[in-house]
Order: C-alpha cells, then structure tokens, then sequence
C-alpha cells in the first residue's frame, strides 16, 4: 500500500510542526504577558516552565496509553488537545494562562513521545532518516511562529490574538491524522492501532528504568532540554536587557530556530551512519556551550553570531538525542519505554531550567549566574552523551 507511507509521512511532519510552535510562540510576547498580569520574573518564567513540567508528566502516561488506545488515536487526542490548550491560555486571566500550559504541555508530551515508537515501527530500516525529518520539522514550526509572534501581534491588535492563531495549526495537522485513526480502526488488535508501543509478539521485556544505558540516554536528553527551554524562555529578554529592541531581537529569536533545522536535519542522519556517536555529543555540545558564552561576553554586539553557533548545536543535540532513544533500542516496544522513561525525566529536569534562570536573574540582577549555571549543564551533558553514544541497545 503506497499511499498509506506517503499519508504517515503527512500526518507525522504536520504533527511535528507542532510540537514545539506552541512553546515558541510565548518566549517573544513574554514581556506583554508579564506587564498584563503583573507578573515577577520568576512568575514569568513560570510561563515557560509549566508546559515544560507537564511534558515530563504527561510523558508518564504516554506509552500506557499508547498500548492502551493505539499510538494513532492518541496522536490525534493530542492534537485536539494542544488547539484547546492555545486557546485556554488566551482567556483574560492569569489562572488561565498557566491552565492552558498545563493542557499545551500535556498534548506535546503525547506527540514526543509516542512519536519515536510509531517511527521505529513503520520506519525500521529508515528510522534515523525519518527522525531527521520530524525533528527538522519540529524545529520548523518552532522558527515560524518566534518569527511570526511580534508582526501578528501588531497585525491582529494584541498578543492573546498571535497567541490563539496557532490554535489553527494544531487544527490541521489533526484534520491530516484523521486518515491514521481510519486506518488503525481497520488494522485490528494486532495491527497498526496496536500502537508504537505494542506487540504481542514480542514477550515480556526488561525494565529500562534499571538500564544503565537507558539513564545515560535519558540524562542526556533532559540536560540537553534543560540549555534549550532556557533559551526558549530568555533569549529575547537577554537580549533586550542589554539594549536590542524587542522587535530586533525576535528576529534574532527566529534566526536561532531557522539555524537549529540544519542541525535538527543533518545531525540524525550523519548519527545513523556511525556505529558510535561519540563525536557529535562533543561537537554540539561545544558549540551550545561557546554559544552561551558568547551571550555572557558580547551579548548584544554578536547577537547574530551566537544564534547561529547555538541553533546548529541546538537543533543538532535535540536531534542526536531523538535519535538516541532509536538507536539504543532493539525493537519499537523497547523504543517507545525508553521514549517515554527519556522524555518523563528528561522533560521534568528540563522544567528547572526557566525557573531556576530566572529566579537567579532576579536575584543578582544579572544574565551572568544563570549563563554560568548552564555552562556547568553542558559539561554534565558531554559526560551523559559520551556514555550514551557508545554502540549498544538497552
């Protein structure tokens, strides 16, 4: 059946667009938001670190409901649910806003991480290509909507109305899973509805919370997480504190996520060659790790300059991280636990990360502490990835 790969790969770069839009649409608007309610950095940054908390939470539930309702079927929840989400947060209330991150977190914990099981399962022979795809996706839609946030906040008279027309993407990427749904109904038990993370053939399988390899691959992916939601969440504001317009340094903002699709996309491929993936840990973690040094030193004069070092290592070690969870699992089953164990822990250390960037902000009055903070996690990272990437299977 030809059509049913082409109408997956569709259905799944329409979902991963998704996947990180949502969480970038805030970061430029944050100011607007914090001005609205009152709120303090630390109450800003709770913004940004909420959805993030409820990746890791809602990561907890996900490979259950998987097996339970069939990856298809949640995918497609989970997209109805971000547009509902979107939307809640636009309502005049701070309640609301933090309400609506609960939900956006939640719906984009299902789509991460049921989507490595499901690419394991219909991709095998392709699964690092194909995760080179959705991540470069993924990050797509992320640069789209930080470049787009400020002109449709000004083009719409507010910024609940930039927030809310992201709802519409959520909308169509579920409008294109439909078809899946139809599909896995007709598969059966034992078919595609089975899930990314089910099958029967498979028999019992071991834990990978007591795998070794599997906590090395899963500290990588939050460290990793950790240096990206602080940018997500801070980048503009370091940039404006130290003179940039907010305009300019949204541009800034999206030049950064434009330059992480390279990464996102040449990174898994270049990982699906090698046996071992040692040397892609030191190169992306070096480059984030020069990238936040830059911003301590020259913040604003090398702006360009540091978005670009840091995009490519960004989009690189998300990319390498994703891929990962692939390559150290032997089967989808094992694919989609390591997924969810990754992304659960991964997701809920990387929440920290906002927070703790903020509150230290606000405490000394300067980007210094908390740039130092994450230099320190890009160490730990490097000794995570270099265990990880050793060629071996959980």
């Amino acid at each position: 059946m030809l059509a049913r790969p082409v109408v997956l790969l569709v259905g799944i770069v329409l979902a991963s667009l998704n996947m990180r839009a949502a969480l970038a649409s805030v970061s430029p608007l944050v100011g607007e938001m914090a001005e609205a309610y009152g709120l303090s950095s630390a109450a800003s940054s709770l913004v940004t670190s909420v959805p993030v908390l409820f990746l890791g939470l809602g990561a907890l539930v996900a490979p259950w409901l998987g097996r339970r309702f069939g990856a298809e079927r949640i995918l497609f929840a989970a997209l109805l649910l971000l547009g509902a989400g979107i939307l809640a947060r636009v309502l005049p209330s701070a309640a609301a806003l933090y309400c609506g991150g609960v939900l956006v977190g939640t719906a984009i914990a299902l789509l991460n991480v049921l989507m490595p099981g499901l690419i394991k399962r219909d991709f095998p022979d392709r699964a690092a290509s194909m995760t080179s795809v959705y991540t470069g996706a993924m990050i797509a839609g992320a640069t789209l909507v930080a470049a787009s946030s400020v002109p449709l906040e000004r083009a719409l008279g507010g910024w609940r109305a930039s927030l809310a027309f992201w709802s519409l993407l959520a909308v169509v990427a579920a409008v294109a899973w439909l078809p899946q749904v139809v599909l896995a109904r007709g598969a059966g038990p034992t078919g595609h509805g089975a899930g990314a993370g089910a099958d029967p053939a498979t028999g019992p399988v071991r834990s990978v919370w007591r795998s070794a390899l599997a906590w090395q691959v899963t500290l990588f992916m939050g460290l990793q997480s950790l240096w990206s939601y602080v940018l997500i969440a801070w980048m503009p504001t370091i940039f404006t504190d130290h003179g940039m317009s907010r305009s300019a340094a949204g541009v800034v903002f999206a030049f950064n996520n434009l330059i992480q699709v390279a990464g996102a996309f040449a990174v898994p491929l270049l990982a699906g060659r090698m046996r071992s993936q040692r040397p892609l840990v030191v190169l992306v973690t070096t480059l984030v790790a020069a990238g936040y040094a830059g911003l301590m030193v020259a913040p604003v004069e090398g702006a360009w300059l540091w978005a670009a070092v840091l995009g490519v290592g960004q989009g690189g070690a998300v990319g390498l991280a994703l891929t990962l969870i692939v390559l150290r699992s032997g089967d989808a089953v094992t694919a989609a636990r390591l997924s969810g164990m990754a992304q659960t822990v991964g997701y809920l250390l990387a929440a920290a990360g906002p927070l703790a960037a903020g509150a230290l902000h606000q405490a000394t009055g300067s980007w210094t502490p908390p740039i130092t903070a994450v230099l320190g996690v890009c160490a730990a990272a490097l000794a995570m990835g270099l265990l990880a990437a050793r060629n071996r299977t959980v």
